[in-house]
């Protein structure tokens, strides 16, 4: 409906192409369909294609991946894109690109998720009072900030 306002108030092709963040073309083309055959002719159809996994594969991914990677014979409990891909290939004999696994992923409700590097051995408590009370005679005393010279010869003239 907000299209069809869009069209009906007046508004030149130039503005609505800067709104929508599409060309001037575009816009041209949607009046006149819109003009020719009404609110049905700019009526979004869909996605041009279908999903290359449909919801019963996607729960049968999910459910490998769910395994983990180890599993299927990567030596560390990383997924990454290119995994999932191969993953893909193998499972479903299907190619899909890096792009179009994360849109799928993101769409299905999973996000990027990066690891934490540390160490499992990490004693937090250690590490919070090194800092604490080491770190402070390790750096050096900050200059206070005052009248000064950028001379060296005369340091503190004017």
């Amino acid at each position: 409906m907000e299209a069809v306002a869009v069209f009906v108030d007046g508004r030149g092709s130039t503005e609505i192409a800067k709104e929508l963040r599409v060309s001037v073309r575009s816009v041209q083309r949607w009046r006149r369909s819109w003009r020719e055959a009404g609110q049905d002719a700019v009526r979004s159809r869909g996605p041009v294609s279908r999903p290359k996994l449909n919801d019963r594969l996607f729960a049968v991914l999910e459910e490998e991946l769910a395994k983990g990677p180890v599993a299927h014979g990567w030596p560390d409990q990383l997924w990454t894109l290119a995994r999932i891909r191969t993953l893909i290939g193998r499972r479903f004999h299907k190619s899909m690109t890096l792009s179009g696994i994360s849109q799928m992923l993101r769409r299905r409700g999973w996000s990027h998720q990066v690891p934490a590097r540390r160490a499992a051995e990490r004693d937090e408590a250690a590490v919070a009072g090194w800092v604490k009370e080491v770190w402070p005679h390790l750096e050096p005393p900050r200059r206070r900030s005052g009248p000064g010279s950028s001379s060296r010869t005369r340091p503190d003239s004017r």
